[in-house]
């Protein structure tokens, strides 16, 4: 059995973090999806979904190395005080 897949149990959420403002090449800057991924989250199939993620995630990566910024400016960073 291994080839055994990982069990979902909860529905996947969208990658919008409220910075919804296309880029030059139609990605939004905040998410980095495109138009069409956007437009259509809610009809398409978790699958899918998951793979729209993996695409961002390398979307985002390669839009930061050619900003010059490290990912441990996005995570693991200590975090800020709220207050």
């Amino acid at each position: 059995m291994s080839d055994m897949q990982q069990l979902e149990f909860f529905a996947i959420p969208s990658p919008c973090i409220g910075v919804c403002e296309s880029g030059p090449r139609g990605y939004c800057k905040g998410c980095f999806r495109s138009r069409e991924e956007r437009l259509h989250w809610l009809k398409i199939d978790d699958q899918t979904k998951r793979i729209i993620v993996k695409a961002c995630n390398r979307r985002k990566q390669s839009w930061s190395r050619k900003q010059g910024i490290s990912q441990s400016d996005f995570h693991g960073g200590e975090q800020q005080d709220l207050f």
